[in-house]
């Protein structure tokens, strides 16, 4: 595709005049990714500036600039190298890489799933799902990139335009059928994902979290809001019945709805719902049928996942026998309530929960099924959201027994204030601190007592500790098979 083929998709977004009419061999918005005949996007982010990598790229080989703040740096049109000065950089960026790949989005169906908590799991039925019913499957989300026999650590939960639509293309030639992705609220606010014709969206819930990055609930909102504004009215949306936003949500898109929920509003639902500390068993009702079923995710919240699960199926024409042994099959997340198993007479349970109302969640799951005490490691992360830290805190003193307030990737912060900001909401005095992550953890098995379960929360799958001056080696389902050798277990 030549520059002036690329560059007309554009629309009227930017006007330009004496493009060269070159071929097109790479589009990024890195300056030392730029090679030979490569449009180079100038994009304003929140650390640094691309318009003062222009030169740069220009050395590099780019023969466009596309940029917002041209006039501000001095630059014109020279040394056949064209200039154009966009309103919006990100999503011209959207829009050219989605062109540049060829609209893979069109070729292959792509799901996208967002809402604070649930992406992941949701995005593990939707896959299993597919699979059971014979279609080839891609999983874009945190945990990794997959598809066929590949599979790609995850950088971001939702990847940068280019990258993810040189991946979409990447699957629309191996003939896959849907990708699944998780959806967050920086690539929508960011326009990572606005190159991509979304064939269906699910919207999970919302609560407080990234505030350090938008400001305001509401900001937090507009942006998750995005998926199912701007998706094609062709599409459909999956919608949480049960929760405020939700309802927002379904009022604004124009894409046909399915709900989902416990209450007795929602298109499929859930009734005689018992757990213990392996299993779950509920019946699942919809208007194609009811199903009994018995799945290994526990608590209330994996029914919420499972419910959005089965009616984003369910509305894609895939059968309730096929939903039933999908979901029976089924096994775990990976750092989602996965139970580690060991000979022991306690329960050790690892997730992901770094939020106030995840921590909720799994903490009230696990509480319907403890009669003995809860102990909990936890942690914050360095350099997010400071507003959560006392209510996660607060949250945790009064769900669980006793908790072990360690470290959770601090980044740059200092680990002390970090603890304090968390103290400061805990109203119980049922808390120790010990800031080593790999010590919390050993001193949480070493007082669990016959009956009681243990929860590592923040990390789950993850198996790094970002510090200040460094990122080490450190996944808490490896520390814990570790500690629990020692104990001679």
């Amino acid at each position: 595709m030549t520059i002036k083929q690329l560059i007309r998709t554009l629309n009227g977004v930017c006007s330009y005049s004496d493009l060269p009419d070159l071929e097109v061999k790479g589009i990024t918005s890195n300056s030392k990714l730029v090679g030979s005949n490569f449009i180079f996007v100038a994009i304003k982010g929140n650390r640094q500036d691309g318009n003062i990598f222009i030169k740069e790229a220009i050395e590099n080989g780019a023969k466009v600039i596309i940029a917002s703040g041209l006039k501000t740096h001095g630059l014109s049109s020279s040394n056949n190298v064209s200039f154009i000065k966009v309103k919006d950089t990100r999503q011209v960026l959207a829009k050219i890489a989605a062109q540049f790949y060829g609209n893979p989005s069109f070729k292959v169906k792509v799901v996208g799933i967002t809402g604070t908590n649930g992406k992941t799991t949701i995005s593990y039925l939707i896959e299993a799902l597919l699979k059971k019913a014979k279609r080839s499957t891609a999983v874009i989300g945190t945990v990794n990139y997959r598809f066929n026999d590949k599979l790609i650590p995850a950088k971001n939960t939702t990847p940068g335009p280019i990258e993810l639509e040189s991946m979409l293309a990447q699957m629309a030639r191996e003939k896959i059928d849907y990708a699944v992705m998780e959806v967050s609220s920086h690539a929508l606010d960011q326009d990572r994902t606005g190159g991509v014709n979304f064939h269906s969206a699910i919207f999970t819930n919302l609560t407080q979290d990234h505030l350090d990055y938008h400001g305001t609930l509401n900001k937090y909102f507009l942006a998750k809001a995005r998926l199912f504004k701007e998706i094609n009215p062709g599409a459909f949306a999956v919608i949480n019945a049960d929760d405020c936003y939700g309802n927002k949500i379904r009022k604004l898109t124009k894409a046909r709805v399915i709900t989902y929920g416990l209450g007795e509003d929602a298109d499929v639902t859930a009734r005689d719902i018992k757990s213990d500390c392996f299993r779950t068993q509920l019946r699942l009702i919809s208007r194609q049928g009811e199903i009994n079923l018995t799945t290994s995710l526990i608590g209330k919240h994996n029914v919420y996942n499972i419910l959005a699960a089965a009616s984003w199926a369910l509305k894609e024409g895939i059968e309730l026998s096929i939903i039933k042994s999908a979901f029976e099959d089924f096994t775990h997340v990976p750092g989602r309530l996965e139970k580690i198993d060991f000979p022991g007479n306690f329960s050790i349970f690892v997730d992901y929960a770094h939020t106030e109302d995840a921590l909720k969640n799994v903490l009230s799951a696990l509480r319907a099924i403890s009669g003995k005490r809860i102990i909990v490691v936890f942690g914050c992360g360095g350099e997010r959201d400071k507003t959560k830290r006392p209510k996660m805190g607060k949250v945790v003193s009064e769900l669980s027994d006793y908790s072990v307030i360690t470290n959770d990737n601090p980044r740059s912060e200092d680990p002390k204030q970090i603890i304090k900001d968390i103290l400061n909401g805990m109203p119980k005095d049922n808390y120790c601190i010990i800031p080593e992550r790999f010590e919390a953890i050993k001193k949480s098995l070493a007082i669990a007592q016959a009956g009681d379960i243990v929860l590592i929360a923040g990390k789950g799958h993850e198996d790094y500790q970002i510090l200040k001056d460094r990122v080490i080696d450190f996944d808490d389902r490896k520390v814990i098979r570790e500690c629990l050798k020692s104990m001679n277990y």
